[in-house]
């Protein structure tokens, strides 16, 4: 990386299933000057996420720098609000160095907690964090010792849900993973009181047998045959926060309705979609309750950092292909 030149990558090709890397681009341009009232930023670390996968299939501009949070450092300052050295979380990443204007799209200054890495801003502090804090708190409304099903339990937003409702108090917590070693990782490292490979046999049977008395409630990272499992196993009165739907974002077309959808009705159950943006402002809340348990070492991060700005669409494809436990972070820089 230069302090002259910016690298950005862009998308220049939709993709029709499963991007590769033909699919992007890595452009270089002069290092912008910032205008009065932005800042010029040195980007520390990137995060790549499940959504940049739909957003490819028309939400972002080819040839274009793509978007994402980001963490850096300012160089070079024309706000009042920022001064060189400061710390910046911003959504201006998949680039070496951003243009950023404090106070737009959740451009803010940050403080780190002693003793918690600064990546955290992306994973149990950032969005992946608030997402999985939301989910839990705002959408399922979980109460001490209600029983938990969460699926990609041991990606970004599922680990981040597993600590978080273990501090809420939850009952049972059971998660679904795609490996052998991810299940491991969830029962004997993150507190999962059970969990299973979704490659063993069909989710509603797995599930069933690691919840036998069945779930009150269900954030839903998958869709599909997960969220059909998810219905069978809720009791009267569940509810399902729905965060993502993995199964179908390479798909040719959205998969059919789960085959029970109508027992909602006959259980009585509740299903609201989760838009973490809708709740920024919940962020403060989100720090206050995670920062004395991270300091303390009760609970860290879960996170699978790639070294290298050169690696970011490496890092996007391995984590679609399901290669993090956690959440996936670029390091571009120390």
């Amino acid at each position: 990386m230069t302090t002259t030149r910016v690298i950005a990558v862009h998308q220049v090709a939709r993709p029709h299933g499963f991007p590769t890397p033909g699919h992007f681009s890595f452009v270089e341009s002069p290092l912008p000057v910032p205008a009065p009232g932005t800042a010029l930023v040195e980007n520390l670390h990137l995060s790549v996420d499940p959504y940049h996968r739909e957003m490819m299939d028309g939400d972002f501009e080819l040839n274009t720098p793509l978007e994402g949070r980001s963490l850096g450092r300012v160089l070079d300052s024309r706000s009042p609000a920022l001064k060189e050295g400061d710390l910046v979380f911003h959504r201006q990443g998949w680039r070496t160095h951003a243009l950023v204007t404090p106070g737009a799209d959740g451009t803010r200054r940050i403080t780190p907690y002693e003793g918690v890495p600064l990546s955290a801003y992306l994973s149990i502090l950032g969005g992946t964090g608030l997402t999985a804090y939301v989910a839990l708190t705002r959408t399922l409304r979980l109460q001490p010792g209600e029983d938990l099903f969460i699926s990609a339990a041991a990606g970004g937003v599922g680990t981040a849900a597993g600590r978080i409702a273990r501090l809420l108090g939850a009952g049972r917590i059971v998660g679904s993973a795609g490996s052998a070693a991810k299940v491991g990782h969830l029962t004997g490292r993150l507190g999962f009181d059970a969990a299973f490979d979704y490659h063993d046999g069909p989710v509603g049977e797995l599930l069933a047998k690691a919840a036998p008395d069945g779930i009150d409630a269900y954030v839903d990272n998958v869709g599909g045959d997960h969220l059909a499992g998810a219905i069978d196993a809720l009791r009267d009165h569940g509810r399902i926060a729905w965060v993502g739907a993995i199964a179908q974002y390479n798909g040719g077309r959205p998969p059919a309705a789960p085959r029970n959808l109508f027992d909602i009705v006959a259980k009585s159950l509740r299903l609201e979609g989760v838009l973490v943006r809708d709740y920024a402002h919940l962020q403060g809340e989100l720090e206050e309750f995670l920062a004395p348990h991270l300091r303390s070492g009760r609970i860290a991060p879960v996170e699978t950092v790639v070294d290298g700005f050169e690696r970011t669409v490496d890092a996007f494809l391995g984590m679609l292909r399901g290669q993090n436990t956690g959440k996936m972070v670029v390091r571009v820089a120390s």
